[in-house]
């Protein structure tokens, strides 16, 4: 039966898994829609309309994954061995997803989605797609990171 902390990392696993396979499904279809990088045109219309900032990614990664970012830091730093280096990884790349998500990401989109279609909008916008393949690859070595300790989590189980 698993424990609290398994349980915690697994949840973290699968939250983060989640997170890459969305940003990259928003990355590769939504995004056209907002900015038409050929003809240089932002569309904050769509953006708002969308609205995926709160219909999606406030209920998987703004607060389910910070928080669970937050309680594996916790719990890492107390694991040993392999599992506590690989854990630890994950959460600390996953905070830095975090703090960029909150400092420059999230504020960012809320400003685009109030601008017009100018030159200045359109820079922004390709900027932040731009910055966004940073993030994904945050994200996706976080994720392996956090696969990674789960396999010790097997490991040290005996399985």
């Amino acid at each position: 039966m698993m424990n609290l902390k398994e349980t915690l990392l697994w949840l973290f696993v699968l939250n983060l898994g989640v997170s890459f396979g969305a940003g990259l499904y928003e990355h590769r279809v939504s995004f056209p829609r907002w900015l038409v990088v050929t003809g240089a045109h932002w569309s904050a219309e769509a953006a708002r309309q969308d609205d995926v900032g709160r219909r999606f990614w406030g209920f998987v990664s703004t607060g389910p994954l910070t928080l669970l970012t937050l309680a594996s830091l916790y719990f890492a730093t107390r694991a040993t061995g392999p599992l506590r280096f690989w854990w630890l990884a994950a959460a600390l790349v996953a905070l830095v997803d975090r703090l960029l998500t909150f400092s420059y990401f999230i504020p960012t989109m809320v400003r685009l989605m109030q601008s017009p279609d100018v030159p200045a909008t359109v820079e922004t916008a390709t900027r932040w797609v731009r910055m966004n393949h940073l993030r994904h690859g945050l994200v996706m070595g976080a994720w392996l990171a956090g696969l990674q300790a789960l396999s010790w989590v097997r490991v040290k189980a005996g399985a």
